[in-house]
């Protein structure tokens, strides 16, 4: 290994660890949680039985500001409205014991129970009590086979995938949501255990080709690797990496992985592997001074945007204004080539977008066939510059306006779809 790399993931390993005094406490609060998550349930007569899960169970907790332990309550396979019962039993328990609990919703509710006066809070997730990966009702419900798996398998390697983590969070790419498309906790994991190292995971990354698609099967849970692209369903293939999922054969760990976000990671890890720092694991805010520098050459121009929701913080919020900025981005793409977009999300209502912009100059725009001559002589009216081609009239449209004057009539005049989309509030923020 390169030696100033070896420097650079020493020092990182370091602080990517947690605090051992940290870790105990986290041990000793998640005893005192799940021994009265347990009581209450017992009352409740429910049968159900709580495993933990995430990271905390893995061993591969990274240090953090917050922590946070996945807890799973599984609920017999009889019971249909367990996200209800869990609630029941949290409220019950977060009036007599120094928790305050919060409701988060999506596909199943689940719950954040924040521990008063220390920086620790659980993710109780509420699944069904299944024998086999198949019988899934809800994803969070394979979490189960997880845990056992990973804790085999992931021994020596724990700094390996604290790396990763870290490595991952930096570049905006760490996290399945969908406002982010990218690695999964557990597929980070899956990932280390199958490259045995973070350098060599970045190295084969590199070397991937742009389109192409790269099976990754681990427990060899398909004879020839191509049988994957017969046996899964489509929708399961889009990733350029598929990930089988070790416990379950039918599920790709990285359907979620969208092409935007493994670009990002792939040029991160080749810039890494040239230049190794500690730059790379360490978060960094847009720079805006660097955007707007470019966006001020060549009839460029650099755009700020600030929009908001009212929708649930999180995953929910994060989603529906990531979608709002991909119809931006196909608005403004029509007029513009796109150079730069940077999406900020800040984890609650709102996020904050960036572009830098550059005038196509002039559009074709196709306009009717050339048999509806009262269609045609309206397009020709419409339009100065016009010519027949392919049995249908065109039209030479100058894009003699900037994105921000036409993103503002825009936005004027769409905010009936805006409000539908789940946005509350956008904005052109002017810049000095």
């Amino acid at each position: 290994m390169n030696k100033k790399i070896y420097v650079v993931l020493k020092e990182q390993i370091d602080l990517a660890r947690p605090d051992a005094e940290e870790l105990k406490r986290v041990d000793k609060l998640t005893e005192e949680f799940v021994m009265v998550l347990e009581r209450e349930l017992k009352e409740a007569g429910y049968g159900a039985e709580v495993f933990i899960g995430g990271s905390y169970a893995k061993g591969t907790l990274i240090r953090k500001e917050q922590y946070d332990v996945d807890v799973f309550v599984r609920f017999d396979w009889k019971y249909d409205s367990i996200s209800s019962m869990l609630e029941t039993i949290l409220r019950r328990l977060c009036k007599t014991d120094g928790y305050s609990l919060e409701i988060l919703h999506g596909s199943r509710d689940y719950f954040k129970v924040h521990v008063k006066g220390y920086r620790v809070y659980f993710e109780v997730i509420p699944v069904t009590k299944i024998k086999k990966p198949k019988e899934e009702r809800n994803v969070t419900d394979l979490s189960y086979f997880h845990v056992p798996y990973v804790r085999r398998k992931i021994k020596g390697l724990q700094d390996q995938v604290r790396l990763a983590k870290t490595f991952f969070a930096a570049q905006k790419v760490y996290g399945a949501e969908s406002y982010i498309q990218g690695f999964s906790g557990y597929a980070v994991e899956c990932l280390i255990i199958y490259y045995r190292s973070f350098v060599k995971m970045l190295g084969s990354f590199s070397q991937m080709k742009i389109g192409e698609r790269v099976v990754i099967d681990i427990e060899k849970k398909y004879k020839k690797k191509n049988d994957v692209f017969f046996e899964l369903n489509e929708s399961k293939l889009q990733s350029q990496i598929i990930l089988i999922d070790p416990t379950y054969k039918e599920r790709n760990a990285l359907a979620s992985l969208s092409h935007e976000t493994f670009a990002r990671v792939q040029k991160a890890g080749r810039d890494f592997l040239k230049k190794p720092r500690a730059g790379f694991f360490a978060a960094q805010e847009t720079n805006v001074g660097a955007l707007k520098k470019l966006g001020s050459k060549g009839g460029r121009e650099f755009l700020h945007l600030r929009i908001s929701t009212d929708k649930q913080a999180g995953d929910i919020a994060g989603t529906k204004l990531k979608k709002f900025v991909r119809l931006l981005n196909e608005e403004l793409n029509k007029y513009f080539r796109i150079l730069r977009e940077e999406f900020e999300y800040d984890e609650k209502h709102s996020a904050d977008i960036y572009f830098v912009l550059q005038s196509r100059g002039e559009i074709i725009r196709i306009g009717p066939p050339l048999f509806m001559k009262h269609h045609v002589s309206a397009f020709k009216k419409e339009h100065m510059h016009t010519y027949e081609k392919n049995k249908h009239v065109h039209a030479v449209v100058e894009v003699n306006f900037t994105a921000r004057a036409y993103l503002d009539v825009w936005m004027k005049s769409n905010e009936k779809t805006a409000r539908e989309m789940g946005i509350t509030g956008m904005k052109i923020l002017l810049e000095n």
